[in-house]
């Protein structure tokens, strides 16, 4: 494994650590800037919004630069970012902070999934997507319980130092690792040609496939606290430790789902969303079990995360020798999924179903994706035969 993909992941694992840390920190910010719950919310939810508007216009706005420049001055973006919210006197200023944080999101996901598949022979080019979004999910597994902890300890504003010191290290492993040649293997194509990619049909089911296939899980994940609590009878203390477990979860299927999808994307996906669908609907009916909540706790994400690397293959594959705005528009794409399916959780909360009402809503979002992509896929077995399976457009290990 080329040791450029480790410096991928280090700033995966700070970007994800920026998106996810402020969730345990939240009661701890709202009293120190002096604001209630849901306006502290915001800076969760402008995050998302930002990452979403950042993964298109940051990534056509450095279309024709070089991408390990581009990546490097992502990482500069993310430092600044944190270090506003590190040092931030009040909330217009920490919100500006998240925003600025989350501008570098969605164009370092979309970007380095093409760098990162560049680096590899053809046959692991999903694999090495897997091994750069690792990072994200190392960041739920250990870095926001730590970086939780961390907090309630020392202060919010010591896990904002926290993350700042990793972006820099991240920084330097990506200037020291990344070889400027191979990031650019194909040269960067000017932006009327990159948005060219969206003229194919597939492209735009692939983006449908992702909102709805992952943003099931995700809905379903916003409100599992809630669930654990109010429907498995968990206590609150033990709910960083069942998350650790989701989390273990993610990893391995984000590992599984990389190695199945560079076998086959359409099977890995098929068998991985057709099975997430079960299993949400076999938790929204047994919450109720602590046992068969810890196992389909696990499950849920393990399966959820094997989508991950194969969602983004399939933009890049359709996308023709223009990959790096559909594969920025994948990462926006998996940021409105997130947005789409807490908002679904919450209206069937909200509606009083119920704590596992979430779950249900879930299957029922990520079946839809799941016949999305049944359509897409019975479209391209219309056409003649094409080497979808063979991207020429990310690069190669020659």
């Amino acid at each position: 494994m080329p040791l450029a993909l480790l410096a991928l992941a280090a700033g995966g694992f700070g970007i994800g650590l920026t998106e996810f840390v402020i969730a345990g920190l939240l009661p701890e910010v709202a009293t120190d800037l002096a604001v209630d719950e849901a306006t502290a919310g915001w800076l969760i939810s402008g995050y998302a919004l930002s990452v979403a508007v950042g993964a298109i216009l940051v990534t056509a706005a450095v279309s024709r630069l070089p991408r390990k420049r581009v990546l490097l001055g992502l990482m500069v973006l993310f430092v600044a970012g944190n270090l506003i919210c590190a040092v931030a006197p009040s909330y217009d200023v920490m919100m500006a902070g998240r925003v600025v944080a989350a501008l570098c999101h969605g164009a370092f996901f979309g970007i380095g999934s093409v760098v990162a598949a560049g680096l590899v022979a053809p046959e692991r080019k999903a694999a090495a997507i897997a091994t750069m979004f690792a990072g994200l999910t190392a960041a739920n597994v250990l870095g926001v319980p730590l970086g939780t902890l961390l907090g309630q300890q020392l202060g919010w504003r010591s896990a904002f130092w926290a993350i700042t010191v990793i972006g820099v290290v991240a920084m330097v492993a990506i200037a020291a690792l990344v070889p400027a040649r191979r990031a650019d293997a194909h040269q960067p194509l000017p932006l009327r040609q990159e948005l060219g990619a969206f003229r194919s049909s597939q492209v735009w089911l692939s983006l449908v496939v992702t909102v709805l296939g992952y943003g099931g899980m995700f809905g379903a994940f916003t409100y599992i606290a809630y669930t654990l609590t109010g429907v498995s009878g968990f206590s609150s203390g033990a709910v960083p430790w069942l998350l650790i477990l989701f989390g273990v979860g993610l990893v391995a299927g984000n590992t599984l789902g990389g190695r199945a999808a560079d076998r086959s994307v359409p099977r890995t996906l098929l068998v991985a969303m057709s099975l997430l669908v079960v299993v949400m609907a076999v938790f929204s009916v047994g919450a109720g079990s602590q046992p068969l909540t810890v196992v389909a706790l696990v499950l849920m994400g393990g399966l959820g995360f094997a989508t991950v690397p194969a969602l983004q293959m399939r933009v890049l594959q359709h996308a023709g020798d223009a990959p790096t705005m559909a594969s920025a528009a994948n990462i926006a794409a998996f940021n409105v999924g997130n947005g789409f399916g807490a908002w679904i959780g919450g209206v069937t909360i909200t509606a009083g179903l119920g704590y596992a009402s979430p779950l249900w809503a879930g299957a029922l979002v990520t079946t839809a994706g799941l016949a999305v992509l049944i359509v897409a896929e019975a479209l391209l077995s219309r056409r003649p035969a094409a080497p979808v399976d063979e991207p020429v457009l990310v690069g190669s290990a020659a």
